[in-house]
């Protein structure tokens, strides 16, 4: 790559707002070896290695130049040596380009691209979507006094999720959000009670359960029947007509979510012909709809899943809208995964080699504390070497130092490898950091967002002092 990264790190400081970066250090693009990792082969033309290109998840911000992997201009070797493992490391530009595949399907078209920030909700990465002008979809307060932290307006939050408290109504309502999207009839009384106790009107988006079946995960299919989301189809006009009733609410617009690492059109296209005949009906029974939220879902390439591309996905939608005659209408929606899944990786060194008769273990420092899909949903994460070995691979079951059997990053993997060595989890961007846990009490990983060739701390390693600052011993 050429030139070396810029390390900048912010001032120590309590505060967790507006972080700035502040004079970036230097430090020279060599690796000092780990035990047993084999030294990066200089390569003048520095070009992508072939055979590992059209294989990564996350090309071209991470790719092979010469014999190392990089992030954008920083190679990861580089960020391990600074930061230690596990780390997790995000490139900007990625976040970037998948954001600007939707802004491409929506030229033209009056849409608020809304970041679900439950994917990865790291200020750092919710500020990159905030300076691109994207609204933000939130499930808890929490999430909401990260936006806030992070320089997110408050006007362009949503807030999702279907167990609102009052004390998160309260403060949403104050902060002065776009709206709720509210997800039970019982909901919607409360709402309605607590806005008419602070003299206010909550600005609310209704969710529909369209009973669409996206063919994801169980544990993220969220549209049909038997999920706990959204108000059913057949009760939708009625529930409509109440919240207009209701003296604390002003009725807005109408939502839907139904899955998550949804990878064919055709779950969207049926959503959307469900949710404008109920938008024709809701109108008909005397409540307008100002706007359409289609929330998000579209998937990534984990193991070689070919979802459609976010422009072409919306122009097919797009044109079924107007053909509806609902063009004009404004819209809403909720991308998450796609927007951050394959802009991470997680970077983990290689503990030990355990060859067993059966299976041969190759465990490493991240955990299922810090990469939870594996265990939590069966989840395939690609893993490849900072810098790959030319000797014959093994099969390996790459595992945690977690006390679970269900501590595990992947299966089956054929990988040539020695102790030492580091290694790339990749398409970390997503459920990853956000659902990170002290089990074990374990540190979370620090993270890092790169920009070219500057690299950024976004979040200090956690220790144990962090863990235990909130924990009290019972006195006498």
């Amino acid at each position: 790559s050429g030139r070396p990264p810029v390390f900048a790190q912010r001032a120590g400081s309590s505060r967790a707002c507006h972080p700035a970066p502040v004079a970036a250090t230097r430090i020279p693009h060599r690796f000092r070896q780990h035990a047993g990792l084999r030294r990066s082969l200089p390569n003048a033309s520095d070009q992508e290695n072939p055979m590992t290109v059209s294989l990564l998840p996350g090309h071209p911000h991470f790719a092979y130049h010469g014999n190392e992997l990089h992030a954008e201009q920083v190679r990861l070797s580089d960020l391990a040596q600074q930061h230690g493992t596990p780390l997790f490391v995000y490139s900007k530009a990625a976040m970037l380009a998948a954001l600007r595949a939707y802004q491409r399907g929506f030229a033209g078209r009056e849409v608020q691209i809304c970041y679900a920030m439950k994917a990865n909700s790291s200020l750092g990465v919710i500020q990159v979507f905030a300076q691109a002008g994207c609204g933000f979809d939130v499930v808890s307060a929490g999430e909401m006094q990260r936006v806030l932290a992070a320089g997110g307006s408050a006007d362009k939050i949503i807030f999702s999720g279907v167990g609102k408290t009052r004390a998160e109504m309260r403060v949403a309502l104050a902060a002065g959000i776009s709206c709720f999207n509210v997800e039970s009839e019982a909901e919607l009384e409360v709402l309605n009670q607590v806005a008419l106790e602070l003299g206010v009107r909550a600005p609310v988006s209704i969710r529909v359960n369209p009973n669409v079946d996206p063919k994801t995960h169980p544990y993220i299919s969220t549209g049909l029947k038997d999920n706990k989301f959204g108000i059913a189809h057949e009760r939708v006009v009625q529930t409509y007509q109440r919240a207009a009733r209701l003296t604390g609410l002003a009725v807005k617009g109408i939502d839907c979510h139904i899955g998550s690492q949804i990878t064919t059109a055709e779950p969207y296209l049926d959503a959307m012909d469900r949710m404008l005949d109920l938008v024709s009906a809701i109108e008909a029974a005397g409540v307008p709809i100002h706007h359409i939220d289609l929330g998000g879902g579209l998937g990534i390439d984990y193991r070689g899943e070919t979802p459609p591309a976010a422009d072409l996905l919306w122009q097919q939608l797009l044109t079924k809208l107007d053909a509806r005659g609902f063009g004009d209408r404004a819209l809403m929606i909720e991308p998450g995964r796609s927007l951050v899944g394959n802009a991470g990786v997680c970077v983990t060194e290689v503990l030990y080699l355990k060859p067993g008769e059966q299976k041969n273990f190759c465990i490493v420092d991240a955990a299922m504390n810090d990469l939870p899909r594996p265990a939590m949903y069966q989840a395939y994460h690609q893993i490849s070497a900072l810098q790959p070995r030319q000797d014959a691979a093994s099969t390996w079951e790459v595992v945690g130092p977690i006390c679970e059997s269900g501590d595990w990053i992947g299966h089956e993997r054929d990988l040539a490898i020695q102790q030492g060595d580091l290694l790339a989890v990749l398409s970390a961007g997503a459920y990853c950091m956000s659902m990170a846990s002290n089990y074990n009490t374990r540190n979370r990983a620090a993270e890092v967002l790169v920009d070219g060739a500057r690299v950024d701390l976004i979040r200090e390693r956690e220790t144990v002092a962090d863990q235990m600052r909130h924990e009290h011993l019972v006195q006498g």
